[in-house]
């Protein structure tokens, strides 16, 4: 009994860990088209907030560490969401074929 109770922990498993890899292979997607156009409108800011506080000579590496905080937060927010669209997906498709 202990065994049929294991291959149900792996078929589990292999489900998890199938949303994950498809979520997070979506999420670079997202990642990559995503980030171009944000940092666009938003590095403009950006670069004036910096040198009017810190100065020109700041501006430059700010804009990197900016273009690389818009990736992050992109890839992260959009792995959550489709890890949690992906996984009440499978549930509903469950839930509905299992009655």
């Amino acid at each position: 009994m202990l065994s049929n109770e294991n291959k149900g922990g792996q078929a589990n498993s292999i489900f998890v860990n199938s949303v994950i890899g498809f979520a997070n292979v979506l999420a670079v997607i997202a990642a990559f088209l995503g980030t171009p156009p944000l940092h666009r409108v938003s590095v403009g800011f950006i670069r004036n907030y910096t040198t009017d506080q810190y100065g020109e000579w700041l501006a430059e590496p700010v804009s990197l560490v900016w273009f690389c905080l818009i990736a992050a937060a992109v890839f992260f927010i959009s792995r959550a969401t489709l890890s949690t669209a992906l996984v009440m997906g499978g549930l509903m498709l469950a839930s509905r074929f299992a009655f």
